[in-house]
């Protein structure tokens, strides 16, 4: 009789990852989601038009926070695809599909195929990855580059290999390039943890971990260099309201370590609990799970501590404690670790034997299921996208199904059953946000959409002008044309009339009463959507929160 291809049990598995792959695009043509995306966008258009990979400028003025990298990759797509939404968005989402393959590589090497699948699973459907990949900031390129820096140590490591050091220099290089020093934190944590942990001293200490440090401080001179050349050479420059700033002690110290201390100039408030109630939401579906597996891991590895893999555990929880005892604190910061997340997790649920907890996990995450589902059902009830079409209805009715149809393939005390049916369930919430929830939204972040209208309005090019009290990031990154920013009372440097004005009634009203002609083009209503109220989210109550914005011609 002829055997079964050894890899036939994987066939599931190679279908759904292909299909997380695609559930990670479904968010390449939403608009950028402002402030902090849409700012992004225009670090990256900047550069671009002015072939400028040096000054990071924001509003004509120098800018000091972000280091270089994300905006050097997103102003390369610019140059190569031209400046649009998706051009901007598919380095981010690329970044998120290399942390998956080297998240699979790690975990092969560390557990077994099967293990390594599943992990790429986790991490592909955890909700801020999706969500991230919609929302692209610096998290896409930094969880890739970390997982990748690891994954290369620890080649390094275990094959004494020099390219393989110094691969994961490149890539450690790369992520402090990418968010600071404190990029390193993961890297180090997951080594020096293992090593510490299963008490291999001697590799420890090895000479090939200074050489590591040597070589990445070469791989970050790029970025030292671009902040000497715009701010330490000119201490005239204004930063933070000071003179005499200096970049390269802002990126090595004040960035991370001055916001880590609450010393340095950006400034904010923590909570030491904030990070577990994040997780909580933000790696759902399986955020329940990974808690188990964390503590499993823990219970069961202290008697045992030399025999098992120490890295997914170090890297994670250093760096979880370690932001958690910040002051300054965001959700976006977990998603750097949520390649070894993913690995624990994966770990905890296939090596589950007992009968009984796999149908007390079959049953928790069979009501996590419900509760998700209920959630967006009460979510569509009162927030009624426009965008939501009958197309989109039809593919979650089929994902619905495959909810239902998958998990009775497998037997209650199967980890498949539980595990399918938490993977499904990601997919039903997030097509849903992609396809109807955030193309309704965006209709409401008034900025782009006004800049898309007068790009194919304003067949006279005539000068456009915005008030400051409503400047915001995606009309400059939208609009095809220069922009004049005034003060919000509509006094300031205003161009010789006509021009066209975009900005709120009350200040088209202050520029009539001054003795300017009005001519009304188009209305639009503002919100700021990163910030929803459950007032906005109700349909019958939103209007009373919107901003009346107007595009109107000057005479």
């Amino acid at each position: 009789m002829q055997q079964p291809h050894p890899d036939s049990k994987y066939r599931w598995l190679y279908l759904f990852i292909g299909l997380a792959v695609l559930l990670n695009f479904t968010g390449l043509f939403i608009p950028i989601l402002a402030p902090d995306g849409t700012l992004y966008a225009v670090i990256a258009k900047t550069m671009a038009q002015r072939n400028d990979f040096v000054n990071i400028i924001v509003d004509g003025t120098d800018w000091l926070d972000k280091p270089h990298f994300p905006f050097w990759v997103a102003a390369i797509s610019f140059k190569l695809f031209g400046i649009s939404t998706w051009a901007y968005k598919l380095p981010g989402i690329l970044f998120t599909l290399v942390g998956a393959v080297y998240t699979y590589l790690f975990a092969r090497r560390l557990y077994s195929k099967e293990i390594a699948l599943w992990s790429v699973l986790v991490l592909l459907t955890a909700q801020h990855i999706i969500l991230s990949d919609n929302d692209v900031r610096a998290e896409p390129y930094l969880t890739a580059l970390i997982i990748a820096s690891v994954y290369h140590f620890y080649r390094a490591h275990t094959a004494n290999s020099f390219w393989q050091l110094l691969l994961g220099a490149m890539f450690a290089g790369c992520a402090v390039m990418t968010k600071g020093m404190f990029a390193l934190v993961p890297i180090g944590g997951a080594i020096a943890g293992h090593l510490a942990i299963t008490r291999q001293w001697k590799q420890l200490f090895h000479w090939r971990w200074l050489l590591a440090v040597v070589l990445t401080m070469l791989f970050i001179l790029p970025e030292i260099y671009c902040l000497y050349v715009q701010f330490d050479i000119h201490p005239e420059k204004v930063v933070f309201g000071h003179k005499g700033v200096s970049g390269i002690r802002f990126f090595f110290w004040d960035s991370q370590f001055g916001r880590f201390f609450n010393t340095g100039p950006i400034k904010g408030k923590g909570d030491p609990l904030f990070f577990i109630h994040t997780t909580l939401w933000a790696f759902l579906p399986w955020s329940l799970l990974l808690f188990a597996a964390v503590w499993q891991f823990i219970r069961t590895g202290i008697k045992q501590a030399t025999q098992r893999e120490w890295f997914c555990i170090s890297g994670s929880l250093l760096t979880f404690l370690l932001f958690s005892a910040s002051k300054f604190q965001l959700p976006h910061y977990l998603n750097i670790v949520f390649p070894f997340f993913a690995i624990i997790t994966a770990q905890y649920f296939i090596g589950l034997r007992n009968a009984g907890t796999l149908v007390t996990w079959r049953n928790i995450q069979a009501g996590l299921v419900v509760l998700l589902l209920a959630a967006l059902g009460v979510l569509h009830y009162y927030f009624r996208p426009d965008a939501f079409e009958w197309d989109d209805v039809v593919t979650l009715l089929v994902w619905l199904g495959l909810l239902v149809y998958i998990p009775l393939n497998f037997a209650a005390a199967d980890y498949r059953q539980m595990a399918f049916r938490t993977l499904i369930v990601s997919f039903v919430v997030n097509l849903y946000l992609n396809l109807g929830f955030y193309p309704s939204l965006l209709k409401y972040q008034a900025g782009s959409e006004a800049a898309v209208w007068i790009n194919h309005h304003n067949p006279q090019h005539l000068p456009l002008v915005q008030s400051w009290e409503y400047a915001n990031f995606p009309m400059e990154f939208y609009i095809n044309q220069p922009l004049t920013i005034i003060s919000e009372d509509g006094s300031g440097k205003i161009p010789q009339t006509p021009f066209m004005f975009y900005g709120p009634a009350s200040v088209v009203a202050s520029l009539q009463s001054r003795g300017y002609r009005i001519e009304k083009l188009q209305s639009f209503e503002r919100y700021w959507i990163s910030r929803l109220k459950p007032q906005f989210l109700n349909r019958a109550t939103r209007g009373s929160l919107l901003i009346p914005m107007e595009v109107v011609i000057v005479r």
